[in-house]
């Protein structure tokens, strides 16, 4: 056999290939754009109601929310119908669902708090920070819901303000201490605590009084009117000095 004759070179080499003239995109194909760590997506415009006075509250302001707030306050129930009923695209992101992504290798701190579920912990709150600024840089509200301890700055305002941006309006919920152990009695699985748990997160939350946050007391209060004082405190947020 005969070598470097029709393309073939010298045993155990392969010739480069003859340059190709680039390939245009084909006709009434968009090219996609560069990849960003958040990116816009064009999204269809959400048109108004018709005939309808402008919404109270919040109304159409995108907005990013943080609600606070001790086991059994509430905070997943009333954040997920607070995000249902705006009247502009909202989303509620749980720390606690998108903790539990994890399945196989899940680190459950009732089980034991330790580096493994800290760890697990701050990527949870990592992911929801980066699907928080993903759906602002998209036009759509969102709402968060946390244990924030006030005296721990580690897992603090400070580091949510990083993930998410320093937009985020933090409110507290926190319902009296009975009220707080009878809800959590009526859950179910790990996200059931002890009474004694209870008690001492209820307290160290009480540490939120007087660091201006605003701070919602819903013990009497449905999820729908929870809600409805929620959009009001955020409201004031809004239009007080700086918001």
């Amino acid at each position: 056999m005969q070598h470097g004759v029709g393309g073939w070179g010298p045993p155990g080499q392969h010739p480069a290939a003859p340059p190709q003239p680039p390939i245009p995109p084909a006709q009434g194909w968009p090219v996609a754009p560069v990849p960003e760590a958040t990116g816009h997506i064009p999204l269809p415009p959400v048109a108004p109601a018709p005939h309808l006075p402008p919404a109270p509250g919040t109304g159409a302001a995108v907005l990013a929310v943080l609600l606070i707030g001790p086991a059994g306050a509430g905070k997943t129930t009333v954040a997920r119908h607070w995000a249902a009923t705006r009247p502009v695209p909202t989303a509620h992101i749980s720390l606690d669902d998108v903790r539990e992504w994890v399945r196989s290798g899940f680190a459950d701190p009732q089980a034991g708090w330790n580096e493994h579920s800290e760890a697990q912990y701050r990527l949870a709150r990592r992911t929801c920070g980066f699907s928080a600024r993903n759906f602002l840089a998209n036009g759509i509200s969102c709402i968060l819901d946390d244990a924030v301890f006030p005296d721990r700055p580690v897992v603090g305002l400070g580091g949510w303000k990083r993930h998410v941006g320093p937009g985020l309006l933090p409110v507290v919920l926190l319902p009296g201490l009975e009220i707080v152990l009878d809800r959590n009695a009526a859950r179910s699985g790990n996200r059931r605590l002890s009474d004694e748990e209870v008690a001492r997160i209820h307290g160290r939350m009480a540490g939120w009084y007087g660091s201006g946050l605003p701070i919602i007391d819903n013990s009497h209060l449905d999820v729908e009117g929870t809600a409805r004082a929620l959009d009001e405190a955020l409201a004031r947020a809004l239009t007080a000095p700086g918001g």
